[in-house]
């Protein structure tokens, strides 16, 4: 039963949506909630997470409305994405539409219209917004909100487990900055969290808003079967780079099966990875739909960031209504979209953890009907080393969402933004981590704030909001713009812009493929013309990676393995153009692009010349064989740190002029890190142990894409030695210490990004282009 403090007319409410009684969890989360009591529930998709926390908000906006203050209590609900916003602002209207006028809920975002956002901060007492907003809207015009932050009781956090690596430590330094602000106008709030299932979901919880956690976990919903299919593109007659034989891509498998689901009817979504794969994928099953079914065309579409709010409002309602039948999607629609119905659910890749694998496959069934997941795996060591060992996926629990809100470069843009909303003094040092003292100075001394007396003040005309990217954009979107009629196609962010509208390259917009004639990096606009070629393109480039400091370095037999701080230069260099369908490469075009400096943490190991000897790795396959070994080990890594190919770098140099000896470095492409590496330095016995099993498994002759051959490769996966990686590997693992347990006590660990829109791992913004740094700039 619902606590006995839950007003009736809520509980009525909910009994005429059709629940009569609550889960277990449900109503534990509530009774926490009403206590005062923070608390996350992680607990398995459409499980009831929403209304859990739904019942006590409604409940006590019930109460403020009797308030003689006129506004009463107010509530706050974060999500990562707008689109999950807008959902969610559908379910609060149908629940508490028997409540009257006691909950007025509203959504705040960038597509809220101007004339809207008075009344939301007068009178809205649910307002749905994203962490975004909140840190570029909300706060700098805190005065602004002043009722309603003085008011505020509830702050809910949907899908937080997406909070994590460098997107989660911003945001978890926004909500200090909320909760600084809500103190100031004598508020309190309660965080109340949702999330998928995870490890220590209270860890970091506690970790993302400061304060303790609550955890409800146990999860007492009823659940449909799920059959669960791993799937393997077959082998083409084709040959690729070296002669090794080409499988079938992934996007075209997904496509035919997304074909194939909707010609039975069968409700379906398919997740991607990139906004170009979405795209892909949607334009080939039309196809395929054309040649069976015109009718059917129009009931397949793709859904991705980038398009106008028009356009995926549009698609929103299409899909709630049934009128789409298959959607080839982005990890937009993973983050909660309320879709019931949805029979079946195709993933393109593994992608990147456990727990998003199930939460995308938990879209399917949500009914409680039975439902179908099918992942279909890429033509890379990770993916094809999950197929073979399926114990990997089934047998193994969910990651930890860890972040490092201290990162000295998410922790210092947003003590600007505190200082601007407020001057800082020594009393919030606690609030914001114990790193804020020793950056202080640092500051002062860029002269971005100035002390006087005895706080901080934000001293310059711009806003300070605009110093923190918490999605990682790394600057102004680049917007673009079809070159013939001036009209905006969308955008994408300034750190793909690189790899994804650089000259030459395709780009995929609603079903419609156009070329990029100009990319105008200075005005960040790239003008492009419709086209239809017969081909996608892949940016290539080169990485050069130098030691700025060795934090911990432990003996591995004669070798070593490190982390620390490096600096790594990356600087796109050209492009391939690569049939649709088999990936098979047709040329490549030079590209005349700036070189990008990026400061970040990583894991390296070094062999020595006995090391070598002793693995039978001579002058002439050593760059080969540690290329290879470096290709897997990335290949391998979101298996042991909770990250994507788009999270990580890597560099292999036979003789690296800073530790002088053969180097395989791997590294986080964040700014500052974002926990990846470090978590392969303590992990690093099991992860090169999966690593040389993965290519030592594989069936090919010479290394193929499943075992040591790399799509982004800076080098056009030259040299490479598969069979001198695994000498080279199991040499090295031979002199490792004793496995340490995972659970072992560790330093903090973060770990990073996302969908730099909420959705995805930064599409184009891959720093994993790997290259021999011998051949680097």
């Amino acid at each position: 039963m619902w606590p006995d403090r839950i007003r009736p007319e809520v509980i009525a409410a909910v009994q005429s949506a059709g629940i009569e009684h609550p889960w277990a969890h449900q109503a534990l989360a509530a009774e926490h909630a009403l206590d005062g009591e923070s608390v996350i529930v992680s607990t398995g998709t459409a499980s009831g997470k929403s209304l859990a926390y739904l019942v006590p908000v409604l409940s006590t906006l019930l109460d403020g409305s009797e308030a003689p203050n006129g506004r009463g209590a107010t509530a706050l609900y974060l999500a990562p994405t707008k689109a999950l916003a807008a959902d969610q602002r559908r379910a609060v209207k149908k629940l508490s539409q028997p409540l009257g006028h006691s909950v007025r809920s509203a959504v705040y975002d960038g597509d809220t219209p101007v004339e809207e956002r008075e009344w939301v901060r007068q009178y809205a007492n649910y307002v749905l917004t994203n962490p975004d907003m909140l840190h570029r809207g909300i706060l700098p015009s805190h005065p602004r909100w002043a009722s309603f932050l003085r008011a505020l009781r509830y702050v809910v956090i949907d899908e937080c487990h997406t909070y994590r690596g460098v997107f989660g430590s911003h945001v978890a330094q926004v909500l200090r900055r909320l909760r600084r602000l809500c103190a100031r106008y004598g508020s309190s709030p309660v965080f109340l969290m949702a999330s998928a299932t995870a490890a220590e979901p209270s860890v970091a919880a506690s970790r993302l808003t400061g304060l303790p956690v609550v955890e409800v976990a146990d999860d007492a919903s009823p659940r449909g079967e799920l059959v669960f299919a791993l799937w393997e593109p077959p082998l083409t007659d084709l040959h690729g780079e070296k002669g090794a034989p080409v499988r079938r891509t992934s996007t075209a498998e997904t496509a035919d099966l997304l074909t194939d689901l909707t010609v039975q009817g069968v409700r379906s979504v398919a997740f991607v990875r990139s906004r170009r794969g979405a795209e892909l994928i949607s334009v080939i099953a039309q196809e395929r739909l054309a040649a069976v079914d015109r009718s059917l065309v129009r009931r397949v579409a793709a859904y991705r960031g980038g398009y106008l709010p028009e356009e995926r409002r549009a698609l929103e309602r299409a899909l709630h209504s049934g009128e789409l039948l298959g959607l080839a999607a982005t990890t937009a629609l993973e983050l909660g979209i309320d879709v019931s119905g949805l029979d079946a659910v195709v993933i393109a890749g593994y992608p990147g953890t456990r727990a998003s694998l199930w939460q995308q496959a938990g879209r399917a069934g949500r009914s409680g009907q039975g439902a179908l997941a099918i992942l279909v795996a890429r033509d890379d060591p990770l993916d094809t080393f999950l197929v073979h060992h399926p114990e990997a996926l089934f047998d193994q629990p969910v990651e930890s969402t860890v972040l490092d809100p201290d990162n000295p470069y998410v922790l210092a843009p947003h003590l600007c933004a505190a200082a601007a909303e407020i001057p800082l003094t020594e009393e919030d040092f606690a609030l914001f981590g114990p790193a804020t003292a020793e950056l202080m100075p640092q500051l002062e001394a860029a002269k971005l704030l100035r002390r006087r007396t005895k706080s901080w003040h934000w001293t310059r005309r711009e806003r300070a909001a605009d110093l923190a990217d918490i999605r990682g954009g790394g600057g102004n979107p680049v917007q673009i713009v079809e070159a013939g009629s001036g009209r905006l196609l969308g955008t994408v962010d300034a750190s793909a812009a690189h790899t994804t509208v650089h000259e030459g390259a395709v780009h995929l917009h609603q079903g419609r493929t156009y070329l990029v004639d100009e990319l105008h990096l200075d005005d960040s606009v790239a003008l492009v013309e419709e086209a239809n070629p017969p081909y996608s393109t892949v940016a290539r480039d080169t990485t050069a990676i130098s030691v700025l400091e060795t934090d911990v370095e432990i003996p591995w037999g004669d070798g070593r393995l490190c982390y620390g701080s490096v600096e790594v230069t990356n600087q796109v260099v050209s492009f391939l153009r690569r049939r649709l369908i088999t990936g098979e490469v047709l040329g490549e075009t030079k590209l005349d692009l700036p070189p990008r400096t990026l400061r970040t943490r990583a894991v390296w190991w070094t062999v020595t010349e006995d090391q070598l000897d002793a693995a039978r790795v001579n002058p002439e396959i050593l760059g080969g064989a540690l290329h290879a070994a470096e290709h897997a080990s990335i290949g391998m890594l979101p298996l042991f740190a909770t990250c994507d190919r788009w999270d990580i770098g890597g560099v292999s140099v036979p003789l690296h002029p800073d530790t002088l000896l053969p180097t395989v470095f791997v590294y986080d492409g964040h700014p500052g890190g974002a926990g990846f590496a470090e978590r392969a330095f303590h992990t690093a016995h099991e992860w090169l142990t999966a690593t040389r099993q993965a290519i030592a498994s594989c069936e090919c002759d010479a290394g193929c894409p499943s075992c040591v051959q790399s799509p982004k490769c800076g080098n056009g996966n030259e040299p490479l030695h598969k069979r001198g990686a695994v000498r080279l590997l199991t040499v090295l693992l031979q002199g490792a210490p004793a496995a340490r347990s995972d659970n072992a006590e560790q330093p903090e660990e973060a770990e990073g990004r996302e969908a730099r829109e909420g959705e995805e791992g930064g599409e184009g913004g891959e720093t994993d282009v790997i290259a021999n740094a011998a051949e680097a700039p």
